[in-house]
């Protein structure tokens, strides 16, 4: 097995007759912070981006790197986001269905076929293959999860000057023990996701002033 993504799963596609695959993945499911982001992209058959992986496994500065061309290079691309209200509402799973659905719903094409990373999509109207890892495997869902984290990232740091002190331009709204901190100091934000429990938490330690 690749120990990088590749394009093993596009040519089976391409092969049958399948030109526009989408992949799809998401950022952001796991912060108490922010929303959640869900990015599709098509690109050309045999297109491939040297340095492309999953977004975890790379750089912030490669990440940065690497977005533009995989901007310029795409066929389509399709930006999905859930916001925290939604998310507190609904809850984080289908936050992010909804999500992934607005991504390829952007994409303004209709793939012909969608690669997504791990769960299949609730509802989405396309034929669908889940691969586990599949950020690590596939090479569309790679550069999906590459633009789902550099646009997320970047709406945190504009989050950051909406809402200082709090640090969001260095955690992203992750749960590190310095947001844990500053949380349970300041209380929750309005960017704060109030049905995540440290939220929880924090707000009623703030509402009965504790340290």
């Amino acid at each position: 097995m690749s120990k990088r993504p590749d394009l093993r799963y596009e040519r089976r596609l391409w092969r049958i007759g399948f030109s526009a695959i989408a992949g799809v993945d998401e950022a952001g499911v796991g912060p108490m912070a922010g929303p959640v982001v869900a990015a599709a992209v098509i690109f050309a058959p045999e297109t491939f981006i040297r340095g492309v992986h999953d977004s975890k496994q790379l750089t912030p500065e490669k990440r940065d790197e690497l977005y533009a061309p995989i901007r310029e290079r795409a066929l389509a691309v399709g930006i999905g986001v859930a916001e925290v209200e939604e998310i507190d509402r609904v809850n984080i799973f289908w936050a992010t269905m909804r999500a992934s659905e607005r991504a390829v719903a952007a994409l303004g094409r209709a793939p012909d076929h969608v690669l997504v990373d791990g769960r299949r999509i609730r509802g989405l109207g396309f034929p669908q293959t889940c691969i586990v890892g599949g950020d690590r495997k596939s090479f569309c869902i790679a550069a999906a999860s590459i633009i789902a984290k550099v646009t997320r990232d970047r709406m945190m740091l504009d989050f950051d000057a909406l809402f200082p002190g709090y640090g969001f331009a260095q955690h992203k709204g992750y749960c590190t023990p310095e947001h844990m901190t500053l949380v349970n100091r300041l209380g929750p934000s309005p960017l704060h996701r109030r049905s995540f429990s440290p939220v929880v938490a924090a707000a009623q330690m703030k509402l009965f002033g504790g340290e």
